[in-house]
This record gives structure tokens, C-alpha cells and sequence, in this order.
């Protein structure tokens, strides 16, 4: 295998692996969160709005854009204007790297705002993955830093 081709697949593997975000769902929960007590209120959905919850800005896409289009910018010329296009190249894969991880790891979202029992009224923006209407009575549940709506 040649070293650029192992190269460039390395670094689609890392992107492949670390570039997906954690689940913004209100039925996911992570490994801290599981067998912690969490608080449950209940309460009645006021309003539903359709967001987007923002991608992933980590140092992933950014890099295997740069290695990418580091690789692909050394093809060009030869001499100085290799090591020029392999710098040209880096930089740009750097920058649609990074654009190109918010955009592939962004979702649709809800913000859900409730009134709960005791007259508070909260929103909560989570993962567009679970149908909620105005007048649903939902459950709250807040741990460990986070907050969900569930049925």
C-alpha cells in the first residue's frame, strides 16, 4: 500500500469513528447517567417549535480535512510547487473538513416548553426523534445536567 493512500484512509477511519455526536434524543442516556436518581415532574406541553440543534466543532473534521487535502495538494506540480500545493491544500481540507463536520453531525430539534403542576414553565431543546402537541401531559425528567420530555 502506498503511503499516501495509507494515509488518507486512516484519516477518513478516525473521522468515521470519533466525528459522531453524542445522541441529543430524550430517550438516550449516557453511561454516567445510567442507575443515578434523577428528578421526575410532571406537566402539560404549552408549546412545541421546531429548532436545529447545531453539529459537532471538533478537532476531527478539521483534521482529516487538512491530511486530505494535504494529500491531494501534493499531487499537484513538482519540486516547490508540490510542497506549495501540499500547504495550499492542508489548509483548505482544514477549513472544509471543519465545515464539514457541523454540517454532517447537525439535527432537526424541538423546543418543548412545559408547565409544570407546581406553575413553573420550563423549555427543554432535545432531539426532533418523539412526537409532542400542545396540551400532552409529559413527564420532565433532570440528572446529572440534563433534561428530557418524554410520554
Amino acid at each position: 500500500m502506498n503511503t499516501p493512500f495509507a494515509i488518507l484512509t486512516a484519516a477518513l477511519a478516525a473521522l468515521a469513528l470519533t466525528g459522531c455526536p453524542a445522541s441529543m434524543s430524550g430517550g438516550a442516556y449516557s453511561r454516567d447517567q445510567a442507575r443515578q436518581v434523577q428528578q421526575v415532574e410532571m406537566g402539560q406541553v404549552e408549546s412545541v417549535r421546531e429548532v436545529q440543534i447545531e453539529g459537532t466543532k471538533t478537532p476531527v473534521g478539521t483534521v482529516a480535512g487538512a491530511v486530505i487535502g494535504g494529500l491531494a495538494g501534493s499531487t499537484v506540480g513538482g519540486g516547490r510547487g508540490k510542497a506549495l500545493g501540499a500547504a495550499v491544500g492542508a489548509v483548505a481540507g482544514g477549513a472544509a473538513g471543519t465545515v464539514a463536520e457541523e454540517g454532517l453531525t447537525r439535527q432537526k430539534g424541538l423546543e418543548i416548553t412545559v408547565k409544570l403542576d407546581n406553575g413553573r414553565t420550563l423549555a427543554v431543546t432535545q432531539a426532533a426523534d418523539e412526537q409532542f402537541g400542545t396540551g400532552d401531559r409529559v413527564r420532565v425528567v433532570t440528572g446529572g445536567g440534563v433534561t428530557r420530555v418524554s410520554h
